[in-house]
């Protein structure tokens, strides 16, 4: 296709995507301006539109080239063009594709038709189906998006909704198979729930995870905005569900009817929530920070129910206006928007969120604006490098705890300035530079020179960086395959001896479960070398996973026998956490903390922690013991007990075991424990006879439970492996305290429980 209908092409699909005449006039207006032929042969198509579009929905393009008529119209006459058949094409209601069958017509887009299916085999699941609209290159589209849905099936997240299918149907138009979502746009709910500013931020915290897991996956969205967004209720809980990862990508077509063409060159995504460097001409200048700015236009209109530019005036300005704008001018603040708004528009906006409308602006007001106005950089390497860095902003607001968004330097509005004026600073700036040059030319020298050296270094410790890390993400991809094969003993031996770089892309996959088998095989120190490593990329996880993993590793690293090691990673954890305010968080804590005594230091900053935790225990015998969340209430009492067993706190150790005893002993990893304990709190206490019969109870179950060893799955119910090895280390300690003093009138003797490093001498009786 020539450079000439390339542009005649491109503002052909804008025009006709603007349904109001006025902007359809004003894109004309500002496009051919200077080029009357242009227009003329532009109005030509647009009145051929619509007796043309039956046509274009029935018969798929083998090109997208216009031929050129004899008449210079730049299109075929429709009414040359034979007719089709075109029920060989159509879909609907009742008919099937492959192993869906099509239910109902969810919505239609520039990309295609959406439909909600029935898989009929080997599940029957409803899902969302999508077909590409005819066309597009077929055979191209399939081979790009089967690529990519590579790349797409590796993504395993509660906020993101799963591609599970792609393929083609009998008459070759490409399709591919989402997770079917029932909900509604994240404003939408948010504006009809009347949402507080502090649970619009909760909700966004968890779209910014979701884009985080597929940044890490390797997959740059490029079209977030609320339609791709949708909420939805999980028992009751709202939970934001990410939609259309990759498609854009994959099928290198229009998302929406909004989807703008550029006269000289594509981009794509909506231009409103379009980055700056999105609407350049070489897209192969976006990256994971384009997606970053997005979600700033996404929590800007959660905030105010306004985007920074209004995506009308956009449409209506015409391309080069819109470029020009997205890439030059800065948008309000949102405190300042709010505040311009009309009083009527002020207090509808401030009804939304449940509070007046001083009290909307004063909240927006510092933090918020600081966090918004950093994502919305035009030069992104001043936005937020990870969307995970972003949530952790919004969070430490939540938490009232100083953000690292910050005002511009001075230096940079500085340069700002320089911009604006460039004719006034430029003959300023030769003067200062003729003197500088003139009276530092020698330190000049000195200074380039020093800069030269500093620059060879790096780029020498950057080759090593991208040498590893291409290394390591060549291993993890390799070691994953094998791992999904169950091949531990080759994937170990293929992570062995890799430098892992400080950052390593999606290397939970491999180093936990290879923690977990090396554990369950009593190989503590390789399962201790995965499990620093693993706490080490958990900076990216949600601290739901990321505190069970400190278990793993805290475990491990008593298993292994590490003092030393275990010292250091506790006293860190507790440092790491000291500010959380999350129950959770707080009782796993103090329980990875607690596996062999500590001293006073320890105890001291654990007591915050701990005071935590037990607040968030409800009162016995209250309605709450017997929610389906009384497991998780049960572990933490384990951990409150450890805790006062540690400060000598006896009868306050043996009530919190008592207390986790009343939530049930169906988790017999749990049950383990807790008889350990209290088989070591008695002893203190001097009732040797309670202390033999609790140890005696602890060491059955333990035993009975590795006869067989464990697997590495494990089971949420009866205790993953890391829940038995710290009920194993507390049968140990409680074993030793009573063998200690009771050697010639318990009745024990010690025995092993398992074979093995790890796992560790426990009791059994004499016969």
């Amino acid at each position: 296709m020539t450079h000439l209908k390339q542009i005649e092409k491109a503002l052909f699909d804008a025009a006709k995507n603007l349904l109001d005449a006025e902007a359809r006039q004003a894109l004309l207006d500002q496009s051919c301006n200077g080029n009357p032929a242009l227009r003329t042969r532009i109005e030509r198509l647009l009145a051929l539109q619509e007796p043309a579009e039956e046509f274009f929905n029935v018969h798929p393009l083998e090109t997208d080239e216009v031929k050129e008529p004899q008449d210079g119209t730049g299109i075929t006459p429709v009414e040359n063009v034979a007719p089709a058949d075109e029920s060989a094409f159509a879909e609907g209601p009742n008919a099937h594709i492959g192993r869906y069958k099509l239910l109902q017509r969810l919505g239609e887009g520039g990309c295609g038709v959406v439909y909600m299916a029935e898989q009929q085999e080997p599940v029957r699941r409803r899902v969302a189906l999508k077909i590409i609209r005819l066309g597009m290159d077929t055979e191209n589209v399939i081979a790009r998006f089967g690529a990519e849905r590579q790349a797409l099936a590796l993504m395993d997240h509660p906020n993101i909704a799963h591609v599970l299918d792609a393929g083609a149907t009998e008459t070759g138009r490409p399709y591919f198979v989402m997770e079917l979502v029932r909900g509604i746009k994240i404003t939408e709910y948010c504006n009809e729930h009347h949402l507080d500013t502090r649970q619009r931020l909760d909700l966004f915290v968890q779209v910014c995870h979701a884009i985080q897991h597929a940044h890490q996956k390797g997959i740059i969205h490029r079209d977030i905005k609320p339609s791709n967004i949708l909420v939805t209720l999980h028992d009751g809980v709202a939970v934001p569900k990410v939609i259309d990862f990759g498609i854009a990508k994959a099928t290198e077509g229009r998302l929406t009817d909004n989807t703008v063409f550029t006269a000289y060159g594509q981009f794509i995504g909506t231009p409103a929530y379009m980055s700056p460097e999105q609407v350049e001409l070489n897209g192969l200048d976006v990256d994971t920070r384009s997606d970053i700015y997005s979600l700033g236009v996404l929590l800007y209109e959660l905030l105010t129910d306004r985007t920074p530019f209004d995506s009308k005036t956009l449409m209506q300005s015409g391309v080069e206006e819109m470029r020009r704008t997205l890439r030059e001018k800065e948008p309000q603040r949102p405190s300042n928007l709010v505040t311009t708004l009309q009083l009527e528009e002020l207090t509808a906006t401030a009804v939304r969120r449940h509070v007046e409308p001083p009290r909307l602006i004063s909240l927006l007001e510092g933090d918020l604006d600081w966090i918004v106005m950093k994502t919305l950089e035009k030069d992104r390497s001043r936005r937020y490098e990870t969307a995970n860095g972003l949530a952790m902003d919004i969070q430490r607001y939540l938490n009232n705890e100083p953000i690292n968004a910050r005002p511009p330097s001075k230096l940079y509005r500085l340069q700002k300035l320089v911009r604006r004026n460039k004719v006034v600073f430029a003959s300023g700036a030769a003067v200062i530079i003729a003197l500088i040059i003139g009276l530092g030319t020698s330190t000049w020298f000195y200074f380039k020179e020093r800069e030269s050296r500093q620059a060879a270094e790096r780029g020498r410790a950057n080759e090593t960086l991208l040498r590893q890390q291409a290394e390591a993400r060549a291993t993890i991809a390799q070691a994953a395959m094998l791992v999904g094969q169950n091949r531990f003993e080759e994937a170990d031996r293929l992570v062995a001896g890799v430098a892992f770089p400080e950052t390593v892309l999606a290397g939970e996959t491999v180093f936990r479960p290879l923690g977990d088998w090396a554990a369950t095989q009593g190989r503590w120190q390789r399962a201790v070398e995965y499990f620093t490593l693993l706490v080490r990329v958990d900076q990216m996880e949600t601290w739901d996973v990321a505190t069970l993993d400190y278990t793993r590793c805290g475990a491990a690293l008593v298993a292994s026998g590490d003092k030393d090691a275990y010292e250091r990673f506790r006293r860190t954890a507790i440092k790491h956490v000291a500010s959380t305010s999350d129950p959770v968080v707080a009782e796993r804590t103090v329980k990875n903390s607690l596996l062999v005594p500590a001293d006073k230091t320890v105890l001291a900053s654990l007591a915050p922690l701990a005071e935590i935790a037990a607040k968030s225990v409800p009162e016995a015998n209250s309605p709450t013991d017997n929610e389906p969340w009384s497991g998780a209430i049960a572990w933490r009492c384990v951990s409150l007990a450890l805790m006062d067993y540690r400060r000598a706190h006896y009868p306050e150790a043996i009530g919190w075991c008592q207390r986790c005893l009343s939530y049930g002993t169906d988790n017999l990893a749990r049950v383990a424990t807790i008889h350990a304990m209290l088989a070591m709190t008695y002893r203190q206490l001097g009732q040797s006879e309670n202390a033999r019969a609790e140890l005696a109870q602890s060491h059955e179950i333990i035993e009975n439970k590795l006869v067989n060893g464990l697997d590495a799955g494990g089971s949420g119910n009866q205790g993953f492996w890391f829940d038995w090895e710290v009920g194993n280390i507390l049968l140990r300690e409680a074993t030793g305290l009573i063998d200690r003093n009771h050697a010639n009138t318990t009745g024990y003797q010690p025995m092993e429980c398992r074979g093995g490093e790890g796992f560790v001498t426990a009791i059994a009786p004499t016969i």
